[in-house]
């Protein structure tokens, strides 16, 4: 049976339920800190950009900072996570994460802001693949399809982080509210991290004798074929999180200058994506359970790309929201199961080769949309994001007989 579409719920009535139930809560905490962190941050960039004093282009440059932080230390992270175990590493990369994001408010100039965001991004990109090497393992012991909802906790964190950034930025300076967040940061992985701290990744035998969060390489799978499995997830997740890079910094842009909706509305465009996205991953375990991995990538790809091609060509502003809202449905737990499959297969490694090959679909997606509008139009540039929704689909239906375990 593929290995995509082979989902299995074992009771466990060992003494360990305790301990991975206390590992799950504190794994979700750490996914839902790390998205309300990042949130609270992206609010405060306009306010940073005016103590700066960065043009829109220096600006560009310095957030490039994140990205570059972030891709860099992903692949180092699983090595490290190899090395020292991914729950050590989720805790400090969680203490490091709460500090950097003070950092950017104490700068004044844009090459200042670049290089603090250089150690923001590094940390952030340290706990993604830490944390979803933690989640990989937990899968893996408890047998049930569970991944979708640490990155519900991510999504519920960022929505939370957002909206209270919004409502404080104009009574709190961005300094003493990055500062809160640090506050917040450390008090919280001071209550959850000992958690991760006592406790190695747990393991689980499988069908073949070996331990679940053991690379398949390590057994009857050539190192070849599997490095070429996790590099077809890293697709998939490339492919999807494309769209969500794209939806965040152009479905405004869209609505309000290709469908005249007021700033207000055309604001509403990606919080109807991303609440659509939220309640997609919090139903993903049910919907995994019921479907399998296989069909749950295929759905999902194919609802992403009919939800994008109406947000995108829609006549009204309503219809382009509903697309939205159908595409964040769609997209919602293709990437997860995309990281979780790559760490099955290969461990820490085969979730950070998955997580930067994602990621830098997101950092793809705005600049290529930006081309493709100039020489085209906005709402032919958005149809890319169902075009790639598409391709996931299809690598999905292609590449399901080449998991087999």
């Amino acid at each position: 049976m593929p290995t995509l579409n082979k989902l299995r719920t074992v009771k466990d009535d060992s003494p360990r339920t305790s301990t991975l139930t206390r590992l799950r809560i504190a794994l979700t905490i750490f996914f839902a800190l790390d998205g309300f962190i990042f949130a609270g941050w992206v609010v405060r960039i306009p306010a940073v950009k005016e103590q700066t004093g960065a043009s829109a282009s220096t600006l560009g440059l310095a957030l490039l900072g994140v990205s570059a932080g972030a891709v860099i230390t992903m692949m180092l992270t699983g090595r490290l996570c190899r090395r020292f175990g991914s729950h050590p590493v989720t805790v400090v990369s969680g203490v490091l994460l709460a500090l950097s994001v003070a950092l950017p408010p104490l700068t004044h100039s844009a090459l200042a802001l670049g290089l603090v965001l250089l150690v923001f991004g590094a940390a952030y990109g340290g706990i993604n693949v830490a944390m979803n090497s933690a989640a990989v393992d937990l899968v893996a012991v408890l047998r049930r399809p569970v991944m979708p909802s640490f990155h519900a906790a991510f999504s519920l964190g960022g929505m939370l982080g957002a909206g209270l950034g919004g409502l404080v930025a104009g009574h709190v300076s961005p300094t003493r509210h990055l500062l809160a967040l640090t506050v917040v940061g450390l008090l919280v992985t001071a209550a959850v991290g000992p958690t991760l701290l006592r406790h190695d990744a747990p393991t689980a035998p499988d069908d073949h004798g070996r331990t679940r969060n053991e690379p398949a390489s390590a057994s009857h799978r050539p190192a070849g074929r599997v490095r070429g499995l996790v590099l077809v997830f890293g697709l998939i997740a490339l492919c999807t999180a494309y769209g969500e890079g794209a939806l965040a910094d152009w479905g405004a842009l869209h609505l309000e200058e290709d469908l005249h909706a007021h700033p207000g509305v055309a604001a509403a465009g990606y919080s109807c994506f991303a609440l659509a996205m939220t309640i997609g991953r919090i139903s993903g375990t049910t919907l995994l359970e019921r479907l399998g991995r296989t069909r749950t990538l295929v759905f999902g790809g194919a609802t992403g790309a009919a939800g994008m091609l109406l947000g995108s060509l829609a006549p009204t502003v309503w219809l382009a929201l509903l697309g939205f809202a159908v595409t964040g449905l769609g997209l919602a737990n293709i990437f997860p199961v995309a990281v979780e499959r790559a760490g099955a297969l290969a461990g820490p490694t085969g979730v950070a080769a998955a997580s930067t090959l994602g990621y830098g679909g997101m950092l793809l997606g705005p600049p290529m949309i930006g081309f493709m509008a100039d020489w085209f139009s906005l709402p032919a540039a958005l149809t890319s994001v169902a075009v790639l929704a598409g391709v996931a689909a299809l690598i999905g239906v292609a590449t399901r007989r080449a998991a087999v375990s």
